[in-house]
C-alpha cells in the first residue's frame, strides 16, 4: 500500500483553509497514494479551542457533519482513503480524534486516550478521552493508530506487530529536533512497534517546523524535512 504522509500548512480555526489543504494534498497524489494521513486535530488546527465549551463546541465537527460528508465524497472522487485528526463532537462531549474515510465510509473513528491535548487544569468533563484502542483494515493491511501523547503516556496499550500510524502536533524548534528529540521519537516509536509512521504539520501561530517520518526500529528511514510543505510516500508491504 502506498501511505502518504501530508505535512502541510494548516490554520487554527480555520476549517475551509485547512479543507482546502486536503483537497490540494488529495489531487497531488492521484495515482500516487492509496492513503492520506494528516496530524492531529489538522481539519480545526491544533491550537484552535480557548477551553471554554460554548465557543468550542461550535468549532467541533460531528461525523454526520457536511464537513465529513464533504470528506467522504472526496475519497469517492480522487480515489484515495484519508486519516485526519479533527476536534470531534459527539453530543455534549469533545474529543481529539482521528477519522479513516474510505469508499465514502467512515471505516474507523480513534479517539485519543492521553489527556495531553487539553488544558486539563481548567476543562469540565465535556472534554474527554477516549477508552480504546483498535486496529483497523484497509485494502487488507492491519493497521493501528495513536495520536501523540498515546505512545508516551501509554506504550503498554499500543504494542503491535502491525504498522502503527501516529498523527501529532510537536512544536519543538529546529534547535530542539535537531538536537535529540527526533531520535527521542524515533526510540519511542520502536518501543511499540517494528514500523512507525510520524505526521506532523506545519503552523505559522504557534511556529511548527512540521517535518514526517517513517521510521523503522528506530532509525528514520525516510522524512520531509522540516519547514518543507511536502508529501512523503512511503510503500508499505
Amino acid at each position: 500500500m502506498r501511505i502518504g504522509l501530508v505535512s502541510y500548512r494548516c490554520e487554527n480555526k480555520n476549517i475551509s483553509f485547512n479543507m482546502s489543504q486536503i483537497e490540494l494534498a488529495m489531487k497531488r497524489s492521484i495515482g500516487k497514494a492509496d492513503l492520506l494521513c494528516f496530524s492531529e486535530a489538522f481539519l480545526q488546527g491544533f491550537d484552535s479551542l480557548c477551553w471554554n465549551y460554548d465557543t468550542d463546541q461550535t468549532i467541533a465537527r460531528e461525523v454526520s457533519s457536511e464537513t465529513f460528508q464533504q470528506l467522504k465524497r472526496w475519497t469517492v472522487q480522487y480515489g484515495i482513503a484519508l486519516l485526519i485528526g479533527y476536534i470531534e463532537k459527539d453530543r455534549e462531549k469533545l474529543f481529539s480524534s482521528c477519522a479513516v474515510i474510505s469508499g465514502g465510509e467512515l471505516i474507523h473513528n480513534y479517539r485519543r486516550i492521553s489527556k495531553g491535548w487539553k488544558e486539563y487544569s481548567v476543562t469540565d468533563d465535556h472534554y474527554c478521552e477516549g477508552t480504546e484502542t483498535g486496529t483497523f483494515q484497509l485494502n487488507g493491511m492491519s493497521m493501528d493508530l495513536a495520536l501523540c501523547g498515546d505512545l508516551w503516556e501509554f506504550p503498554e496499550k499500543f504494542r503491535t506487530e502491525h504498522l502503527l500510524i501516529w498523527p501529532v502536533y510537536v512544536n519543538y524548534t529546529l534547535e530542539e529536533w535537531n538536537s535529540g528529540a527526533l531520535d527521542e521519537y524515533a526510540a519511542q516509536a520502536a518501543s511499540v512497534a517494528y514500523r512507525v509512521l510520524m505526521i506532523n504539520p506545519i503552523d505559522k501561530d504557534p511556529v511548527n517546523h512540521g517535518g514526517s517520518f517513517f521510521f523503522q526500529t528506530g532509525k528514520t528511514a525516510a522524512g520531509i524535512p522540516f519547514d518543507t510543505e511536502d508529501i512523503l510516500i512511503v510503500d508499505i508491504s
